[in-house]
């Protein structure tokens, strides 16, 4: 893709502000170098590699990527044969050790089986150069500047240095606290001329201070004179000098031989760790962003699900819905200007570039992009003065050069087509364009503002009208692109609002074809439709997604019961042999006093005798519960009607009766499920009262299903405590005894939110960190009065 196109979609600008999200120039240069790619392979890996990232930053919140420096130039001329300095060094091993920094941090995440196998491969692929890099931080220290403890030698050097210096020091500080000192010289200091320590004196005395003159002030006044009592002790330190320099050249120079050594698996290192600080600046954009991941495709399909402009403010753009390459191959968005529809154009664009470089794109999840060749674009105001050409000249200079290229492959998209020259032509040369793009089978979305395009998309299938909404209530575009609807001329409605008379409005009416009325009126219905049919669907969404919550509790609750039935079954089962047992042993015992009596007495046993042995054997008897027996005798003698609250054994679930259906089957209510379900398996709990009926939208009663649990990660601080009073609310009016609420672990300030809410709130009865199966401290255990 060519970089003109980039521009005009603004991928450039992309570039600029993920550029901030390197840690190194390593990785600013990637970042500048990245381009989308048309290989469907390549997109899937870049996407994978980005995925993995994210995946490590939620977890981890960020990734050791500090101190990494460009060190190739330095291992080249060390290939070479060349010195480093020590800042180089310094800089090599500063590299190594972020390398074994970020070696150990994925290692960590494997063995918290973490699956992030493309940063495992990189990882595995760097050696561990931990013996060079300790041998230069042994050698140079943090600031460029060699150690004593480099060598022994240099150990032994500057000892002995700074033992002349001092010696030196001694020697003219005796002389400037001599005393004419203070009348020969300009100034009781000792200093330093051409490395060698001399002092300041005055030109009158120059003969008094036998010795070397180095160096004279401004004036002239002034000598610094290296005075003949310390010449021979500056020499000696001159030599001490030199041999410090020669040790820390051969120190370098055995240094820079170790770099040499190891230079193919330092250039590795390099490469892999501008990689790395490449792929976690992508993912630490798409995180700033809001970004997901999407799906890819190869089949031209483009599905955004609330899809946002990335350059505009998160909390001011509008995020639409687009779908292109499915029932229809191309949008013609029509309306008047201002309205959003260069913005929504630019939005696809933007994203599927995003997508194709291997970025995260500003939309929520499930989004789906293909993968084009090419990517064209005539976007805005081209006008170019030094061609002296017009608007329209200019534009249509670029549209040429898009029809040569042009493929089934393709992505085009046109803003206001045709515009700059005479409606009627402009608006038959749109449609002529749009026919020979169609035609080759390439993904098309195109803006205008002629009205003769509305019927466009109602005479050729594959094609379809949209628009951006307008509210005339507020004479201000949402920017609500509605797909399906072709754009209307508000200017009648915009001006009875600003104030324009209706006998005005009347003849301006009228002097317009029925025709265009009733386009006009058409479209007006449309919208109307498709509002309806949005609100629809988002109750049938939520309809949706609490009967899949509703399930997921039902099954829980169910794999809970049965494990408890199969528990109590046990239970019942091993007590009931005891009683057997002990009803045995018992009898065992009364027949054994009867044939002793029968045996003493002979047969002559008394009454009295007989019926206390009668009654033994009785009570020997296992007894049926009475709260058991008498709960049979109701189920038994119970006779349902529809209404009656009841209890469903087998889910441990109140629900209502709605109707019979046959015989012993009953349809019950639990929550928003309908489920038939036999009265052997129903327990009555009370009849149904009448009460006044309030509106379903008014109240929450027991048909309304409660999550038993509320997940708060991702919410605002304020917008979760509000979320929080309303649920506790909820929980309450279905008599839960326990709820969780998922906070996640962060930075803690949620959850201590939550935790002071819930300890004010008078119906919790104690709250709880969630233990290791509950979620540890990511998860707060509440439990109600």
């Amino acid at each position: 893709m060519n970089d003109k196109i980039l521009k005009t979609l603004e991928f450039d600008k992309i570039i600029a502000e993920m550029e901030a999200y390197a840690s190194s120039s390593l990785g600013v240069n990637k970042v500048k170098a990245l381009k989308p790619s048309a290989n469907f392979e390549e997109v899937v890996k870049r996407q994978e590699e980005t995925d993995e990232a994210a995946n490590v930053l939620r977890l981890k919140g960020h990734a050791p990527l500090s101190g990494i420096f460009d060190i190739k130039p330095h291992i080249k001329r060390a290939q070479i044969g060349g010195v480093l300095n020590a800042v180089e060094l310094v800089q090599t091993a500063s590299t190594i050790h972020a390398s074994r920094m970020m070696k150990n941090f994925i290692d960590d995440l494997l063995e918290n089986e973490v699956d992030i196998p493309v940063l495992e491969k990189k990882a595995t692929s760097m050696a561990d150069l931990s013996p060079l890099e300790r041998q230069i931080k042994h050698a140079v220290d943090e600031n460029g500047d060699v150690l004593d403890s480099a060598s022994d030698m240099l150990r032994n050097i500057r000892q002995s240095r700074r033992r002349n210096e001092s010696r030196i020091r001694e020697k003219l500080e005796s002389l400037i606290r001599s005393r004419n000192a203070q009348k020969m010289l300009s100034d009781a200091i000792v200093t330093i001329r051409n490395d060698r320590y001399v002092i300041p004196v005055k030109q009158e005395y120059r003969s008094h201070y036998n010795g070397i003159v180095h160096d004279q002030s401004s004036s002239g006044q002034t000598l610094f004179i290296e005075p003949q009592a310390v010449v021979e002790l500056n020499n000696e330190l001159k030599e001490l000098q030199m041999k410090e320099k020669q040790e820390i050249d051969r120190i370098l120079a055995e240094l820079s031989a170790e770099v040499a050594l190891g230079s193919e698996e330092l250039l590795i290192i390099v490469h892999i760790m501008a990689e790395l600080d490449f792929i976690f600046a992508k993912a630490r954009y798409g995180k700033v962003m809001k970004g997901s991941s999407p799906k890819i495709n190869q089949d031209g399909v483009i599905r955004l699900n609330k899809a946002r402009h990335p350059l505009l403010p998160i909390d001011e753009v509008v995020a639409n819905d687009v779908i292109l390459g499915t029932d229809f191959s191309t949008i013609v968005i029509t309306g008047p200007n201002t309205g959003g529809k260069t913005i929504a154009l630019k939005t696809v664009g933007l994203c599927t570039l995003m997508g194709q470089a291997g970025l995260h794109i500003p939309a929520m999840e499930d989004s789906e992009i293909a993968v084009f060749k090419e990517v064209f674009a005539d976007i805005g105001d081209e006008q170019s003065i030094e061609q002296s050409l017009s608007t329209f000249s200019s534009h249509m200079v670029n549209i040429v050069d898009i029809l040569q290229k042009v493929d089934h492959e393709s992505l085009v998209l046109f803003d206001e087509l045709g515009s700059g020259t005479d409606p009627q032509e402009g608006a038959a040369l749109a449609i002529s364009i749009l026919d020979d793009v169609y035609q080759r089978g390439a993904r098309m979305i195109a803006t205008t503002h002629y009205p003769e395009l509305k019927a466009y998309g109602y005479n050729r299938p594959g094609v379809t009208n949209a628009s951006v909404e307008f509210d005339i209530e507020t004479l201000r575009p949402t920017y609500k692109l509605l797909i399906g609807v072709p754009g209307r001329s508000n200017a009648f409605e915009i001006s009875r609002r600003l104030g324009l008379s209706d006998s005005v409005i009347t003849h301006a009416k009228s002097m317009i074809d029925s025709e265009s009325n009733e386009v006009e009126q058409m479209i007006a219905s449309l919208e109307e439709s498709r509002r309806k049919a949005e609100r629809d669907y988002e109750e049938a969404q939520e309809n949706l997604e609490n009967t899949e919550k509703l399930q997921k509790d039902l099954q829980q609750q169910l794999i809970e019961f049965n494990e408890r039935k199969e528990e109590l079954y046990e239970k019942a089962k091993e007590k009931a042999a005891k009683l057997i047992e002990k009803a045995k042993t018992e009898a065992e015992e009364v027949m054994k006093e009867l044939r002793q009596l029968r045996f003493d007495n002979g047969a002559q046993v008394k009454e009295h005798k007989l019926i206390e042995a009668r009654r033994r054997l009785d009570t020997a008897l296992p007894k049926q519960e009475k709260g058991i027996a008498k709960a049979v005798n109701n189920k038994q003698k119970r006779m349902y009607k529809p209404g009656d609250e009841v209890k469903v054994t087998t889910f441990g679930q109140k629900g209502h009766l709605v109707e019979n259906i046959g015989g012993q089957d009953w349809q019950v209510q639990i929550g928003i499920m309908k489920m038939k379900v036999n009265e052997k398996d129903l327990e009555f709990i009370k009849s149904e009262q009448k009460k006044e009926t309030k509106p379903l939208a008014t109240i929450k009663g027991r048909d309304y299903h409660v999550s038993l649990e509320l997940d708060l990660r991702g919410e605002r601080y304020e917008a979760a405590l509000a979320k929080v009073e309303k649920y506790i609310d909820d929980a309450l009016l279905a008599n839960y005894p326990r709820v969780s609420i998922i906070h996640g672990k962060g930075t803690g300030a949620l959850r201590t939110g939550v935790t002071e809410y819930l300890k004010q709130h008078r119906s919790v009865k104690r709250i709880r960190l969630g233990e290791t199966g509950e979620g540890g401290s990511g998860v707060t255990i509440v439990e109600f009065k």
